[in-house]
């Protein structure tokens, strides 16, 4: 590539005062002169953070990363964007998605960068950074974590998704609290993120599916150094992506997500992946619906056999063959000329993979599940959507007719949920109101509340759940999510009242409030606003302005992107 077509030309290929500026600045590090004589200047956006537990390894996979842009030829510039840990943060991190998309997007566009390597890892750190680099669309190729090494419990592998069913024991009088102290100790072993099909994973296994990371990237472990070796050639590859010009609206075609639908349905993916999907895709330009996780993951089963969905872990997906495994056996299904990070199509990077254990990968004709993917619901109860996860449910509730048991809001759930005296049994349908976008605000993962333990102690281990709001992606049940318009925004959730009768057939993707519209307008009528308006800074910009959950809960102005043009120059 000519010097000229190099963005960081227009900063260090300068003469005169405006070139000494940008120049010298640099060389306090200790940076040589024949650094700036053109090489490609590679950003590495870093979401390590003390704060991020699951990307607390990043400074070190950075260096990985810096050695193979070395070897390419190219020039490696290290750069902190705001990181979301998703154990840490409050309210919830998936109301700051957005900021750190926005912080991703300023960094890469502001600065000399002329490709980018975006190292993420914990759940919303991939679609925040994913979502910026989008919108500024300069050639991006995406590093993961990976996930940390299976847990350990009394002779028992255990990970994440087995917090909820210790939190169950637990309630229900099971277990005490030195037994959950043991099962802490043992949970989370090594660096790296949720060691299931949590929504990380799902997020590792996107990008890989979409083409934007290297073949392998989804499920080498943490610890691996496989890893090391993963990232050391996508700082090579970066710097070949610059050199061709191979931007991210060149991979990010209408294929390539409809691959990744297709994928996510084979891996059972956390529902999380529909809302940062559609998201993503609002910022590439590429036209997506939340009716095309359904269409397009009709007739993908289930091929990986992984908690919360099944029985192992993402390290015994690794050594099984990984995500390469399950693209080979979904070629025919899946868009095989699609283009990658690396020059090469789907087809290319995947057509020789091989799976090592078909107790962990199947192949299509013997399927772990028939039932797979993402249910899209409609309904008056839910007129824009909701999802439903049916390979993490249970199967006798997906159809299922029952009395709602009604919480206004997360508070009134904690208040009630433990009292004896509760109106509940196994046939009621819980329904948690204002727990969505503008109404928590920030759509927390509250969507698979606990059973009430006095059902709990009747050995009941699910029941039919409905909200506003997320599941995580390590956790499973009957659970229906992002019902849209969510009650904040006087959806007809906001009007269900205790006693009424709410139908769910999922073979129909129906989910209905069984009174009258007449009735259901007059409630909507007489309906009191729920959520609190917060006066300033970034939470009441987000109320103001985030879309709906079947449009991926964006910042309706972030939609598409401003390209990388710098528009004003102050040197």
């Amino acid at each position: 590539m000519d010097d000229k077509k190099l963005r960081s030309h227009e900063w260090f290929g300068r003469k005169g005062k405006d070139g000494i500026i940008y120049r010298a600045w640099m060389k306090k590090s200790g940076i040589p002169a024949h650094e700036f004589d053109g090489r490609p200047v590679i950003g590495i956006c870093n979401t390590w953070s003390e704060l991020t537990p699951c990307n607390s390894h990043f400074r070190d996979l950075a260096e990985h990363v810096k050695k193979g842009v070395y070897e390419a030829g190219g020039f490696p510039v290290e750069f902190p964007v705001m990181s979301l840990g998703e154990t840490l943060l409050k309210p919830t991190a998936m109301l700051y998605r957005n900021l750190a998309s926005m912080d991703t997007e300023e960094s890469i566009r502001a600065n000399p960068l002329d490709g980018v390597v975006l190292l993420c890892g914990c759940d919303k750190t991939t679609p925040s950074l994913v979502m910026g680099a989008c919108s500024v669309d300069l050639p991006t190729i995406v590093v993961s974590g990976g996930p940390m090494l299976t847990g350990k419990y009394r002779g028992k592998s255990i990970s994440t998704s087995d917090v909820w069913r210790f939190s169950d024991a637990y309630r229900a009088g099971e277990i005490d609290d030195q037994e959950m102290s043991i099962a802490e100790a043992g949970i989370c072993r090594s660096d790296g993120h949720c060691a299931v099909m949590g929504t990380a994973s799902t997020m590792a296994c996107m990008v890989e599916s979409l083409g934007l990371s290297l073949p392998g990237n989804a499920a080498i472990p943490a610890p691996d150094a496989a890893r090391k070796v993963l990232a050391h050639h996508s700082g090579s590859e970066i710097v070949k992506m610059v050199q061709e010009d191979r931007k991210l609206s060149d991979i990010l075609t209408r294929e390539a997500f409809e691959n990744a639908i297709m994928v996510n349905a084979a891996i059972g993916g956390s529902t999380n992946f529909v809302i940062h999907l559609l998201a993503i895709a609002g910022r590439i330009g590429v036209d997506l619906a939340i009716e095309d996780f359904d269409e397009l993951s009709n007739g993908i089963p289930l091929l990986a056999n992984l908690q919360p969905s099944g029985d192992y872990f993402m390290e015994d997906f690794y050594y099984a063959g990984g995500l390469p495994a399950i693209m080979k056996e979904l070629l025919p299904h899946l868009h095989k000329e699609c283009m990658t990070v690396n020059g090469k199509t789907v087809e290319e990077n995947f057509d020789e993979a091989e799976c090592y254990d078909e107790n962990i990968i199947s192949g299509m004709e013997k399927p772990f599940n028939e039932m797979s993917g993402v249910v899209v619901l409609k309904g008056n109860l839910t007129e824009n959507g909701a999802v439903l996860k049916p390979n993490a449910a249970t199967k006798s509730l997906l159809k299922h007719t029952g009395k709602a048991v009604v919480f206004e809001d997360i508070d009134d759930y904690k208040a009630k949920i433990n009292d004896p005296d509760l109106e509940i049994d196994e046939n009621s349908i819980m329904v948690l109101k204002n727990v969505g976008p503008k109404g928590y605000p920030g759509m927390p993962e509250v969507g698979n509340m606990g059973l009430p333990p006095k059902l709990l102690e009747k050995g009941i281990k699910d029941m039919v759940r409905i909200s506003d709001g997320r599941m995580s992606g390590t956790g499973f049940g009957t659970v229906v999510l992002h019902v849209s318009p969510e009650s904040a925004e006087g959806g007809t959730l906001s009007i269900v009242q205790n006693g009424d009768e709410i139908i769910l057939d999922v073979e129909k993707r129906l989910l209905q409030l069984n009174v009258s519209d007449k009735e259901i307008e007059e409630r909507k009528k007489n309906r009191e606003a729920t959520h609190e308006e917060l006066p300033r800074g970034y939470v009441q910009l987000y109320q103001k302005h985030v879309q709906g959950a079947h449009l991926g809960a964006d910042l309706d102005f972030l939609r598409g992107g401003s390209g990388s043009y710098v528009p004003k120059d102050s040197h």
